[in-house]
């Protein structure tokens, strides 16, 4: 069955492990925190022989099937840990899938995890592992859902706060997931058994919502156009200059060109990436970035990121925080294609 994550744990305590599960989403420490669940149940009963397996685009998937079918001489309970990076297995893996799905091997548990997720994924791959497993769909917190999840996850650690003190944790962390669970557990080290006000958390609590660069990529790349004009506006008034800015952001956009010539020619993306020693946790994020222009566009992002440096330490004319804001805004919205030309 489908669930939603907020049943999950108590569904996974109160049965037996299904033969395969799902769980996919682009929050990575939801995913990371749900598959841990998984992983620690099956420790528990017995699957003590785990195998990892990464479904890139040139992933043999009789691998998966074939490793099914070879019983360990020390082990009876395997768990095979599949990562699916894009969330889509392809004609070969949706097959595979289903035909374990339709004979699940005994003692065995396939737990399928990926850092990307739409209802467009979705197909008979996904109904097939539904009717014997669980698939658990992981969507981005809400803004106006963010105060629960965080009063949640202080009780969870023990910790009680007032509301003004879960609004001052909310606008520290401003929606950043895994920055609130460190702050959390940070708190349960300094105030343990103790009420938490609004003084105690502006005291304890680091001011996570600083923009800093990585924000501003980040947010770039995930299409937020809106959100890079608010993040530039902050640095600027920090006083921070577009020649510190531009070399990590030259960086990436120079990474993301190359993987999408990749991409263009067919090659294996998800190898390119390794190559060029991406997080895993970012991988899906650059993915969702280079779907949303051609190469063609990338190589004018590179070109444009070269010109705006020249402006920027006085080489050339123009003004270099105007270009920079183009840029980002450019890659972040496809529809935006006049403020960059080419």
């Amino acid at each position: 069955m489908e669930l939603k994550f907020d049943r999950f744990e108590k569904q996974l305590a109160s049965e037996a492990l299904k033969p395969v599960y799902l769980i996919a989403g682009s929050e990575p420490l939801l995913v990371q925190e749900a598959a841990d669940a998984v992983r620690a149940k099956a420790k528990a009963e017995g699957y003590s022989e785990r195998e990892v397996l990464d479904a890139d685009n040139s992933f043999d998937w009789q691998l998966l099937t074939g490793g099914m079918a070879n019983l360990s001489l020390f082990a009876t309970r395997r768990l095979f840990d599949l990562r699916l990076p894009t969330g889509k297995p392809g004609k070969n893996g949706s097959e595979e899938i289903q035909n374990f799905c339709n004979r699940p091997p005994e003692d065995t548990v396939l737990l399928i995890t990926s850092q990307d997720w739409s209802k467009s994924h979705a197909g008979k791959w996904t109904e097939a592992i539904a009717r014997v497993g669980h698939v658990l769909p992981i969507w981005p917190i809400k803004e106006h859902e963010r105060e629960d999840w965080l009063q949640r996850r202080l009780r969870s650690r023990g910790l009680q706060a007032s509301q003004a003190a879960i609004q001052v944790l909310s606008d520290r962390v401003e929606g950043n997931l895994l920055a609130a669970a460190q702050e959390i557990d940070k708190l349960a080290l300094l105030s343990p058994n103790s009420k938490i006000e609004a003084d105690d958390m502006n005291r304890f609590v680091a001011d996570s919502s600083r923009f800093d660069v990585f924000r501003l990529l980040e947010t770039a790349l995930s299409g937020d156009a809106s959100r890079v004009a608010k993040i530039l506006s902050a640095l600027k008034a920090e006083g921070e200059q577009v020649p510190g800015l531009m070399p990590m952001i030259a960086m990436d956009i120079l990474k993301i060109c190359q993987l999408a010539r990749v991409q263009a020619t067919g090659g294996n993306v998800m190898n390119a990436m390794r190559d060029a020693r991406i997080w895993d946790s970012k991988q899906a994020l650059y993915k969702r970035a280079m779907d949303r222009h051609k190469a063609g566009r990338w190589e004018i992002f590179a070109a444009e990121c070269g010109r705006i440096d020249r402006v920027a330490k006085g080489r050339d004319s123009g003004d270099a925080w105007l270009m920079f804001e183009r840029l980002l805004i450019a890659v972040a919205e496809p529809r935006a294609r006049g403020l960059i030309a080419g």
